[in-house]
């Protein structure tokens, strides 16, 4: 059900207080005009959240490209979070996860035709990927991560809400794991209820929009993710796909926010699961190493599987001293995101309004 991952630190909430102040104020900078955001010629979409990761934010950037780059000229800007170089990265085929990070690297392997770059300095980065650092220069920009980063003014906020961890049952960091108050959601034009059960009831879905509260001008969606076929990280890509059994016992290897919704899928298909969670964009120790070596030893049964995700293989290429059969045995599970009711169609035309509608 919805909110069953929130957990409040209620001895916490006078310091979220005190941090709830200084987000308004600067809220009200930017309401006021005080602090000046930066309009452009061309169309940003951005894509966000108010709580501090887990909402599929990636998965949802990447659907769409998937809508919008056969049509448009696109380009990523996000911040390259944890990344080891410094200032605006344009990523190309070489680029690794150190010069990027982890999920710029996955969207550039996944749609090599997509201009991708890094800039922790927003605006800077448009005006570089505007000024002549790419060819052909972008006719949509996507801002990956960038609710909270009101210095550059989007033609479309798409603000996203996991459905186990509803902004609306959350509060402030850090008691809770909000960034803002949940009232920064009216800057929203898009809202998505991301992580949904594929077969929510129709009093669910009134119950959620009830709960949400939108504007009338604010558009309401629900997504679900949808799991492809496992892909072999090391070698032998072109061996046949392994397919997920009752029989198969799994190491679910992850460091991301929010796994919790994938081990619920994962035991559609199998009930032995032995979850192995590290923190969000982890970067794997040699001690990280030998724990997973020694999960891996301690399974049972005759297939044994190590599945992971997009995000974490990009890391997970970069360690080298993983055993050969844990190599062997290390699988990537693709995530897509599936929108809920019918509504795809009604999602892809407002998209396309806000990129074909002129400025104001």
């Amino acid at each position: 059900m919805e909110g069953d991952l929130i957990h409040i630190r209620h001895w916490l909430k006078p310091v979220a207080w005190l941090y709830g102040i200084g987000v308004q104020l600067r809220n009200k900078c930017f309401d006021a005009g005080l602090l000046q955001q930066a309009s452009f010629e061309l169309p940003i979409i951005c894509i966000g959240n108010i709580t501090v990761g887990g909402t599929g934010k990636t998965p949802h950037t990447e659907m769409l490209l998937k809508m919008l780059h056969k049509q448009f000229h696109l380009a990523v800007l996000s911040r390259g979070y944890k990344r080891k170089s410094k200032g605006f990265v344009l990523a190309t085929p070489q680029s690794s996860m150190l010069d990027i990070g982890d999920e710029p690297w996955q969207m550039k392997q996944k749609f090599p035709d997509v201009t991708v770059a890094v800039d922790a300095n927003r605006r800077r980065g448009i005006r570089r990927l505007l000024g002549g650092a790419v060819d052909p220069r972008p006719d949509v920009i996507l801002l990956d991560d960038a609710f909270q980063h009101r210095y550059v003014k989007a033609s479309l906020n798409i603000l996203l809400t996991d459905y186990h961890r509803l902004m609306t049952d959350d509060t402030l960091l850090p008691a809770g794991r909000l960034r803002e108050p949940v009232s920064a959601k009216e800057r929203a034009h898009i809202v998505v209820v991301t992580k949904c059960p594929p077969k929510l009831k129709p009093m669910e879905y009134r119950v959620l929009q009830e709960q949400l509260d939108l504007r009338p001008f604010q558009k309401m969606f629900f997504s679900t993710f949808r799991y492809g076929k496992l892909k072999r990280l090391f070698g032998e890509q072109g061996a046949p796909a392994e397919e997920l059994t009752p029989d198969a016992h799994v190491l679910l290897l992850t460091g991301i926010a929010s796994p919790v919704q994938m081990l619920m899928d994962l035991h559609n298909f199998t009930r032995h699961i032995t979850p192995l969670s590290f923190a969000d964009h982890h970067e794997f120790t040699s001690a990280d190493i030998e724990k997973i070596e020694k999960a891996f030893t301690a399974m049972q049964g005759n297939k044994r599987l190590i599945i992971t995700t997009e995000k974490d293989a990009a890391r997970l290429l970069l360690v080298h001293d993983l055993s050969t059969i844990v190599r062997h045995h290390i699988f990537v599970l693709p995530i897509e995101v599936e929108i809920l009711r019918e509504q795809e169609t009604e999602f892809r035309h407002a998209i396309l309004e806000a990129i074909t509608t002129p400025s104001a």
